[in-house]
């Protein structure tokens, strides 16, 4: 049986009228036909890219450009590896002074990249809406100058207030929030959705803005079934004996989901796979949140039910 096939029966059993959604991890460089080919193969409705496809990765954003599932996407920190960072910029291994590689990335991507923006998908009945692209994470402004000449904004207040217009001007009443990294509020512990893990003090690395966006959603009474972010990896750097929680819901009900499984691709030399994080959403609500691998034939290999 194929994940198309089990797609249609897993949507009639929750509704009649669903809408499935795939959420591509952090990349970081592994993306190939074979990617392109099983993502357009699982008959999904709509693809969320959370960014981090390679350090300033031209070509695979364009691969990714060129997906024909209708698509948003927000670049990662890495995708502006070398030109937001002094210290990256000295190791930059293409000449700064010839090309703009960033704004190459956002050129191939074009609408459908949401970075403080939106992307209405009325078939959907549904607006994504973007978070502060290029994050790094955590409670500190970073890469001020990036930020002011690249986005406009000098501050976490106004990159809230930014994110809040693209909130204020969807279309649909349903909101799907997308960033790269996750809001800040959903735990201080290494194993949290968004918990640092490379200090065994642990900390809550989450974005504040993102957060305050978030509120200012559900105090506009918008929906918000979905929250969707990467860049805090499943695997934990100083506990191997646990996983990252992947799925959070809070008191409005609406599911975080970190889509960071990395490596998002594990192969041999007689064997390929590939992750996706599969979104069921009916009636406004998530239904289910499960994380699939698929080969190059669109055949299920495994498949785990996060929600």
């Amino acid at each position: 049986m194929t994940l198309v096939e089990i797609n249609k029966i897993d949507a009639g059993v929750v509704a009649a009228k669903s809408v499935t959604i795939a959420i591509v991890g952090d990349v970081h460089d592994q993306w190939s036909g074979a990617d392109t080919q099983a993502l357009e193969s699982l008959g999904v409705d709509l693809a969320l890219f959370v960014g981090d496809f390679g350090n300033e990765s031209v070509s695979i954003v364009q691969q990714i450009a060129a997906v024909s599932v209708p698509k948003a996407v927000i670049l990662g920190n890495h995708d502006a590896w070398y030109t937001a960072s002094k210290v990256n910029r000295k190791k930059c291994p293409y000449d700064q002074t010839k090309e703009d590689r960033v704004q190459q990335q956002l050129d191939a991507l074009g609408d459908c990249h949401v970075g403080f923006g939106k992307l209405e998908v009325p078939d959907c009945k549904l607006t994504v809406v973007g978070a502060r692209p290029y994050s790094w994470g955590g409670t500190r402004w970073r890469h001020g100058q990036f930020y002011q000449e690249r986005c406009g904004v000098s501050s976490f207040a106004e990159s809230t207030a930014k994110i809040c217009d693209s909130i204020d001007a969807a279309k649909q009443n349903t909101l799907i929030l997308l960033g790269h990294n996750g809001p800040a509020g959903l735990g201080d512990q290494m194993h949290h959705i968004c918990g640092r893990d490379w200090k065994r003090s642990g900390g809550d690395y989450g974005d504040p803005d993102f957060a305050d966006a978030i509120a200012h959603a559900h105090h506009s009474n918008r929906q918000v079934p979905l929250v969707v972010f990467g860049h805090m990896h499943h695997e934990l750097k100083h506990d191997k004996t646990r996983l990252r929680d992947r799925v959070v819901v809070d008191h409005h009900d609406t599911v975080y989901v970190n889509g960071a499984q990395v490596p998002r691709v594990l192969k041999t030399a007689s064997t390929w796979q590939c992750s996706f994080t599969l979104v069921t959403l009916a009636a406004g609500k998530v239904q289910t949140v499960r994380l699939v691998w698929v080969n190059a034939t669109a055949t299920l290999v495994s498949e785990e039910y996060l929600y």
